[in-house]
């Protein structure tokens, strides 16, 4: 086992929650662009974006067990995907957005604020964790330095 496994650890999920909140930051700031792309000649509304995690490795369950009983430690998260939410968009009626179709509505992003303010709200929980996790393993490792004295 390094000195350093807690600290990859940490650093890896700092990471990749640091990328979950410029994810919902990115999905509030667009939630009123009805231009998010041109398809076909045609703008569709920007979509919701969503960050997906999974650990570094996917080990089997021997694996698993043995890494438990030697060194009790993983190798931390990464971000396997970012991808677009397929839900429908919001239609409004405003017959004076010059986004308006002939019957008076708007196409709007399918983002809730709500959701992304939860979602950012929960990220930026898990980063406080993670830096609390960070700043236990300097001080463990600062402690047993102290020992040697």
């Amino acid at each position: 086992m390094r000195l350093t496994n807690g600290f990859d650890i940490s650093a890896s999920a700092l990471t990749a929650q640091r990328l979950r909140m410029d994810v919902a930051s990115s999905n509030i700031a667009n939630a009123d662009t009805t231009r998010g792309r041109l398809e076909n000649g045609k703008w569709v509304p920007y979509q919701r974006k969503l960050v997906t995690m999974a650990p570094k490795s996917q080990p089997t369950f021997a694996q698993t067990l043995q890494s438990a009983m030697t060194d009790g430690t993983g190798e931390g998260v990464k971000i396997t995907k970012i991808f677009e939410d397929t839900s429908p968009f919001k239609q409004v009626y405003d017959p004076n957005h010059p986004d308006s179709d002939e019957n008076g509505y708007v196409m709007m992003p399918n983002v809730d604020v709500l959701k992304e303010m939860v979602d950012m709200m929960s990220a930026s929980r898990s980063y406080e964790a993670n830096v609390t996790a960070l700043n236990a393993s300097k001080s463990l490792i600062t402690k047993a330095m102290e020992i040697g004295r």
